[in-house]
């Protein structure tokens, strides 16, 4: 894959940070193409070592499936090529409070276990002149949590990604969500949720904080 050096620049920036996504340095070698080659190739090896009969009508298309779908969609946020581009605007109307985008969904994979997050997300900010295309916000969230994840690392992405693309620190990140490692294995437990939350800029006051979350609420 050829990435544009932009994107190579900015994942360079990332690798450096704390906020990381745990990359190898050749992660961008391979084409798309070839990883779904190969991912098809070594889930064909763990349902024959499972013991399937991969001859049958229902299963033998099942390894390929599964590598379109890894590259494809769930971890399609490991492709920079996949960054959504933010659409941002002049903020003509002078519009300084907040602006809340709540219950966005969240979908991703627990990086221990490889099954799903689910939830919600709620993000905020304050404009320092320019505002952003509400769709982006949803882009942006879903991009970061197209990759295997722990919340705490993508609730942080999230926010770092909304500072850098508005130019301002004045933003929160809340996240909401059911860990399936913990419902549908181990403890199996279903009641129970995971919040975490990144306030940053004028949200560390206690007075903006109670008022997103009060919107939130």
């Amino acid at each position: 894959m050829n990435m544009p050096e932009r994107d190579i620049a900015e994942y360079q920036i990332e690798a450096e940070e704390y906020f990381r996504t745990p990359l190898k340095s050749n992660a961008f070698e391979m084409n798309d193409e070839t990883k779904i080659a190969l991912i098809s190739e070594h889930f064909t090896s763990i349902l024959n070592i499972l013991g399937l009969d991969l001859t049958d009508d229902s299963l033998k298309g099942t390894p390929g499936r599964i590598a379109k779908m890894y590259v494809k969609e769930i971890f399609s946020g490991l492709n920079p090529d996949n960054k959504p581009i933010p659409t941002l605007f002049e903020n003509n109307y002078r519009y300084n409070e907040m602006l809340v985008e709540k219950n966005i969904a969240v979908f991703s994979n627990c990086e221990h276990h490889f099954v799903p997050i689910t939830g919600k997300a709620h993000v905020a900010y304050i404009s320092k002149g320019k505002v952003i295309g509400l769709s982006k916000l949803n882009r942006i969230v879903q991009y970061y949590c197209s990759r295997p994840q722990v919340q705490e690392r993508l609730t942080i992405q999230i926010a770092e990604e909304i500072k850098r693309v508005m130019g301002t620190d004045d933003v929160a990140v809340m996240i909401d969500a059911n860990h399936h490692c913990v419902s549908s294995r181990g403890i199996r437990d279903i009641g129970s949720s995971t919040i975490t939350t990144s306030f940053n800029g004028k949200f560390k006051d206690a007075d903006t904080k109670n008022e997103f979350l009060k919107y939130i609420a």
